[in-house]
């Protein structure tokens, strides 16, 4: 797991939703290129440690995720309203690369520019979610044991933009997959496996427009980056 940062540090930072069930994991090379060094990249992810991570709304890492066998693992006992874990760091532009993959019904996902602040009690409400579980390839068994809305599955904006179907060439369950998220002043990219599968910018009459007609319209602080 890697991040090259487009700008100084502010007030964001990416976050990771521990799932529900066991074998949730995150691997990554071990060190960055002399290529990667110049050009920016940051590991926030060694293969054996953690230290680069801490609980969200928290000043240690007490959550369930550990190193195993180089990889970030989930314990499986996270819920809605625990196991996430943020960045020590802050970034506002970036962009954000990471392997993945999870047992049958994993629920997990990758979340940016959320706000640390007493006041929220789950990073959700404040930073835009990348579901990293949840739809197979089309025609195959979805991952999640429920049934589930268009926007809550793989690869969405949640709530909020759905990708490029056409673009969805997930890996089936149990091997490996890769995504990315560019955030770069507004315009955000999702990339699932090198394929580029939503593209937006953030902060426009249509996206405010989506934003207060759907799930987040009692959630003023989504994806602003602000904190009451």
């Amino acid at each position: 797991m890697k991040i090259e940062p487009k700008a100084a540090p502010c007030s964001a930072r990416c976050s990771r939703q521990a799932s529900s069930q066991p074998a949730s994991a995150s691997c990554c090379p071990k060190h960055n290129t002399q290529a990667e060094i110049a050009d920016g990249w940051q590991l926030l992810f060694d293969g054996k440690s953690l230290d680069q991570w801490k609980d969200f709304n928290g000043d240690s890492l007490t959550m369930p995720w550990h190193v195993v066998d180089g990889c970030i693992q989930a314990a499986g006992d996270g819920s809605d309203l625990s196991g996430y874990i943020v960045t020590k760091k802050q970034y506002e532009n970036f962009i954000l690369d990471w392997d993945w993959k999870l047992s049958y019904g994993g629920n997990s996902g990758m979340l940016y520019h959320v706000v640390e602040n007493p006041y929220f009690k789950v990073p959700y409400v404040t930073g835009p979610r990348v579901p990293a579980d949840r739809q197979r390839r089309l025609g195959e068994v979805t991952n999640a044991p429920n049934q589930l809305e268009e926007w809550q599955k793989l690869g969405v904006d949640y709530a909020m933009h759905l990708p490029n179907p056409d673009s969805l060439l997930v890996n089936p369950q149990g091997e490996w997959n890769s995504s990315r998220i560019v955030f770069d002043n507004g315009h955000v990219e999702h990339w699932l496996n090198g394929h580029k599968i939503l593209e937006f910018e953030a902060w426009t009459d249509d996206w405010f427009a989506r934003k207060h007609s759907g799930k987040w319209e009692t959630a003023p602080n989504t994806a602003l980056r602000t904190a009451v």
